[in-house]
């Protein structure tokens, strides 16, 4: 594999081959912590240590401590695991650019977005870190704890998902949040409108929907002040035009343009995680390879429920990354 100017080349039929096997690296968002996490690459990677030192340094937190020790009521804290999961995404992303591997788009699971960016090096990776930081916080500070809440809805098509959450809205906001795939969507808002809302889709023929362990109602419109105060902190660090497109989770759209970057991370906040639009505009462009980079496996099972036709592979350590890359060799 080459470097990306030379999979771009303009020769028609390079560029034929090119849309044929285009990368995607695809980055995890929050729930895929564990402590233990990033260790290896620690260890293995001097790129990886660098930032897990630059990482701890901006945030004032040692997060190779947090990381690999936890303990994991501390490590799931939001304000925590959402700094943490970056670090490690971007020690297996340094990872895999030590051996020299290049990709084409870039894409990421809610917090995963910003991994991606910095990845397509639209954010610095110390200015992502800490504002993921802060974006944390501001959801976490958004509902008052115990007043929101969120639950998975399986086996249930996406239009009877959105009647349950329309029958339930007498109880309070609760809105579809993530639609990960064929058949599993995440719902969020006020407590008792989700418990509704859960009951409603049993009675609609749900094989499965129970509340999940989160700390609060993630994207929905509970969490407007979250978004109002993003906006803000994300005027204070520079953001640069990806070196590679982004499809964005808000519309599954291929962002190129920095004035597009901070207004969509703004929308992300209140809007639906569209994961499984996300993987299909990326197999529409061309994607036939979808690398996770980070901590446990989620978005490849999730990518080979949407789109079995491409491979989908996962780097969340050095042994895995090694068979990732075998994989790759054999398949471009």
């Amino acid at each position: 594999m080459g470097s990306l100017g030379d999979r771009r080349s303009s020769d028609g039929e390079s560029a034929r081959l090119y849309l044929m096997n285009a990368i995607a690296l695809v980055f995890p968002g929050q729930g895929s912590q564990r402590v233990g996490m990033g260790r290896e690459f620690w260890q293995h990677v001097p790129e990886a240590r660098v930032l897990f030192e630059k990482g701890s340094e901006s945030l004032g937190t040692d997060l190779a401590r947090l990381c690999f020790e936890g303990p994991a009521e501390l490590l799931t804290l939001t304000a925590n695991a959402q700094p943490a999961i970056m670090a490690v995404s971007m020690a297996a992303f340094a990872a895999l650019q030590h051996e020299g591997i290049t990709c084409d788009y870039v894409a990421g699971h809610s917090l995963g977005e910003y991994s991606a960016l910095v990845a397509a090096g639209s954010l610095a990776f110390e200015d992502a870190i800490r504002i993921v930081r802060k974006r944390g916080e501001f959801m976490q500070e958004a509902v008052a704890p115990g007043t929101g809440t969120m639950a998975a809805v399986l086996g249930l098509d996406m239009q009877s998902v959105y009647a349950a959450c329309e029958e339930a809205a007498r109880y309070g906001v609760v809105e579809v949040a993530n639609l990960n795939g064929p058949g599993q969507v995440v719902i969020a808002g006020k407590t008792e409108a989700v418990e509704q809302a859960i009951e409603s889709a049993k009675q609609r023929g749900a094989k499965r929907a129970v509340r999940l362990h989160v700390s609060a109602p993630f994207h929905c419109s509970l969490m407007r002040p979250a978004g109002e105060r993003l906006a803000g902190a994300l005027r204070t660090i520079a953001i640069a035009d990806p070196l590679v497109p982004l499809v964005n989770n808000a519309d599954a759209e291929l962002l190129t343009k920095r004035e597009e970057i901070a207004d969509s991370l703004v929308r992300q906040v209140t809007s639906p995680v569209r994961w499984e639009d996300v993987v299909r505009r990326l197999v529409k462009e061309g994607v036939t390879l979808f690398l996770e980079l980070g901590p446990g496996k989620v978005l490849t099972g999730l990518i080979k429920r949407i789109a079995p036709e491409a491979t989908a592979l996962y780097a969340e350590d050095p042994d895995s990354l090694r068979v990732a890359m075998n994989q790759m060799k054999a398949l471009l």
